[in-house]
């Protein structure tokens, strides 16, 4: 019980660390549905821990219910956890939070199949995540990390990183900016479409020529009216300032 109370007050210090809006402790007692999800949990997971599984799920889905956040007992949580704006937040049951780690709105900590076993992120110490951000699966984010609003973190992140973007990329790392030239550091399907493309009309562009030359019975060096000839460069090289951060 001691221990309770004193992780309690932990919580409330970490409101007002991190809230410039919060201005009194009652306030932040009664009316910060973030902190009151985070002390549900820790009866919660008392409760998973002790093989009382029916009631442990109980209680949290009657803080989801009063909350909008839903922490699965079985999440293993830090101290100093900060959920602001917590509506829709969502920590599934194998995942690992650090301390001092701050969720805005919408986050997702959750998985990306039906595998058993660990299956849901972990987290490190000092991190933000902003709101709508997705992280999926069995990934580690390191600690002083930032991820931001609206990603989907499908991968692990080293320490000291910024994550963006949809699926995430490292744009900051130990406080230099990581420039990608290689699309393919991005994984996005999207651009894996594009460069096929383009590759595609390359060829086409190179077929059409020879189909001239021969017709016209040029040499095959020659471009048809005049042109200069078109040279062999990669799709990646074509497409490598639109991937510049």
């Amino acid at each position: 019980m001691i221990g309770f109370f004193r992780s309690a007050r932990e919580d409330v210090a970490a409101v007002f660390a991190s809230d410039p809006a919060a201005r009194s402790y009652f306030e932040v007692l009664l009316l910060y549905p973030g902190l009151h999800a985070v002390w549900a949990h820790h009866l919660s997971h008392w409760l998973w821990c002790h093989h009382m599984r029916f009631l442990a799920r109980y209680v949290s889905q009657v803080a989801r219910l009063f909350t909008g956040i839903e922490i699965h007992p079985g999440a293993e949580i830090g101290r100093r956890l900060f959920i602001d704006h917590g509506m829709g937040t969502v920590i599934g049951e194998t995942a690992i939070v650090g301390d001092d780690v701050t969720l805005y709105q919408g986050v997702t900590l959750g998985g990306t199949g039906k595998e058993k076993g660990k299956r849901h992120p972990t987290l490190g110490n000092n991190i933000s995540v902003g709101s709508g951000a997705k992280l999926l699966g069995n990934i580690t984010i390191g600690d002083n990390c930032r991820v931001g609003a609206g990603s989907v973190v499908l991968r692990n992140v080293p320490a000291n990183s910024t994550i963006v973007g949809v699926p995430g990329h490292i744009v900051l790392r130990d406080g230099k900016r990581v420039v990608i030239t290689d699309p393919k550091d991005i994984r996005d399907p999207l651009s894996d479409v594009i460069i096929k493309l383009a590759m595609e009309v390359h060829e086409l562009r190179e077929k059409f020529q020879r189909h001239s030359h021969e017709r016209l019975g040029a040499e095959p060096s020659a471009a048809p009216d005049g042109e200069a000839s078109i040279p062999n460069i990669a799709p990646e090289e074509l497409f490598q300032d639109d991937y510049q951060i």
